[in-house]
């Protein structure tokens, strides 16, 4: 049974009200935070995962909504004697202090650089001495996402150059190491070699590990904190290499999570969620449709199943942005690649509601076809980055949206050039044989020019998967014997399970 402590439902005293009235004190610390941080440092050294979590998710949540709403929480030097001044525990709650700063405020340049050398002894500390504790997979996964998350907003910020000031330029200057890119990278690399994470997954699948069924928790005494970091800082790699446009090394980075199955990413709603969106992203850029429809399709039927038990988690809000923005994707592969077979009757119930019409106009290939999909892919791609830095000579100019210009240019030339498939398709879904002659005539072009679009289409639906075999995301598809076109069209697989299913439950409330 979870131990509840006064902090979570007492009243504000008159010293916090007075706190919250006469602004931010960084050196006052309110009875329920003294409170809070005591137990909080007592549960880390008894590894009490489960009051860990409590504190973390719950506890952490209601003193930042009563108490430090638009003010950050006391300075880590306010609450570190209250913990015999343990070092980790103030790394952790710092992590935690500029995690509530970059979700309730604006961090100044020097904050952000602050936050960077935090997670610096941080990660030093996890990586090369022993740490001799467990903590809750919620609050390692939410490390590695805003670890790459405060990466991609700082990239964002220093890109907007034009009304910097003089002194954020200087510290610029002089902090030419924080948040790099290389950095970053190294750091989430360096968590999955010395985790030995591969090794362990290897292993599992010979039944020598027990990494998976064990949530990745240590349950003979030691620490989990290593491994789990490894674990999640491979989605954390995915993710970053999407931001960077470089998809193929994205995916090469997963490989070692089999996301066929229920594994550690599954623990954590956030987790799974980041790992298929930017999985499914990846794979919808390298041209791999049906991967892309299958991963969505599983993850939005799984949230519309799963999100009423989650309306009172901090991550709610997020949780329904991913899937609107997986819906707008798998819109855009349906479009592209029309295998509505392998979407659930449910998912594509919402799917039509949300973007029946607007599908209806992307299939057609014109201009207003390319005003929708550009839409589509704007509100649903990442946040994409430029790691370089800027240069400081003048004139200063933003260049945040470059990447991201690049990205959505290279997207619609890849749309453009299925406009010419069109046609093509609509003639295969209707004959099973027919000449070079007769499909040239009917698409009034003549033959040579009909062998180059049928060769474009064959390339245009084939695709390279991540073991370097050749894959097909067609519904149709053909070869020509002797100047005869034979059409093969891919049969539905009928799923009777979802039907009976549904009339189960029709009679279970009649």
């Amino acid at each position: 049974m979870a131990t509840t402590y006064d902090y979570e439902e007492a009243p504000a005293t008159y010293d916090e009200g007075r706190h919250q009235d006469l602004g931010y004190d960084p050196n006052f610390v309110p009875d329920s935070v003294r409170s809070f941080v005591v137990h909080l440092y007592r549960h880390i050294r008894e590894k009490n995962v489960y009051e860990i979590h409590q504190m973390y998710e719950i506890s952490f949540q209601t003193l930042s909504d009563r108490l430090f709403k638009d003010t950050p929480w006391p300075s880590v030097d306010a609450v570190a004697h209250y913990v015999d001044n343990d070092q980790v525990f103030c790394l952790l709650y710092r992590e935690m202090w500029f995690r509530h700063l970059y979700a309730r405020l604006s961090p100044t340049l020097k904050q952000r650089i602050d936050s960077w050398d935090n997670y610096c002894s941080l990660f030093q500390v996890v990586l090369h001495r022993v740490v001799n504790m467990q903590l809750p997979n919620q609050w390692l996964w939410d490390m590695v996402d805003e670890f790459v998350y405060q990466f991609q907003s700082f990239c964002q910020y220093r890109a907007k150059m034009k009304n910097k000031t003089e002194q954020e330029i200087a510290l610029l200057r002089q902090y030419d190491q924080a948040w790099n890119v290389y950095g970053v990278l190294n750091y989430l690399q360096a968590f999955v070699e010395k985790s030995n994470i591969i090794q362990i997954l290897e292993q599992e699948k010979e039944g020598l590990e027990q990494f998976t069924a064990t949530d990745g928790y240590d349950y003979s005494g030691g620490s989990n904190v290593l491994k789990v970091l490894g674990y999640f800082s491979m989605v954390g790699l995915l993710r970053v290499h999407c931001l960077l446009g470089d998809y193929q090394t994205g995916l090469k980075c997963l490989l070692p999570i089999d996301i066929s199955q229920q594994g550690v990413y599954t623990s954590v709603i956030g987790s799974h969620i980041a790992t298929i969106y930017h999985y499914g992203f990846a794979n919808l850029m390298l041209r791999r449709y049906v991967e892309a429809i299958r991963e969505f399709n599983k993850m939005l039927l799984y949230i519309y199943k799963t999100k009423q038990y989650h309306q009172k988690s901090p991550q709610y809000e997020q949780i329904l942005k991913k899937n609107e923005q997986m819906y707008a994707l798998l819109a855009i592969c349906l479009s592209l690649c029309p295998q509505v077979k392998l979407v659930d009757e449910t998912v594509n119930s919402q799917l039509r509601e949300k973007y029946g019409e607007k599908m209806a106009r992307m299939q057609r290939y014109d201009d207003e076809a390319l005003v929708i999909y550009d839409e589509l892919f704007s509100y649903a791609c990442p946040k994409f980055i430029t790691p370089s830095a800027p240069s400081f000579e003048e004139p200063l100019v933003n260049y945040n949206q470059d990447a991201y210009r690049l990205q959505l240019k290279l997207f619609l030339y890849e749309v453009k050039q299925q406009q010419l498939l069109s046609g093509v398709r609509t003639f295969l879904k209707v004959y099973s044989t027919i000449s070079l002659g007769k499909l040239a005539n009917y698409m009034e072009v003549d033959e040579p020019t009909l062998r180059t679009i049928l060769l474009t289409y064959k390339h245009k639906t084939h695709a390279v998967d991540s073991d370097g075999k050749i894959i097909s995301n067609a519904d149709v598809d053909f070869y020509i014997d002797n100047d005869m076109i034979h059409v093969v069209e891919s049969m539905p697989v009928k799923r009777y399970g979802d039907y009976f299913l549904r009339q189960i439950v029709k009679v279970w409330y009649i």
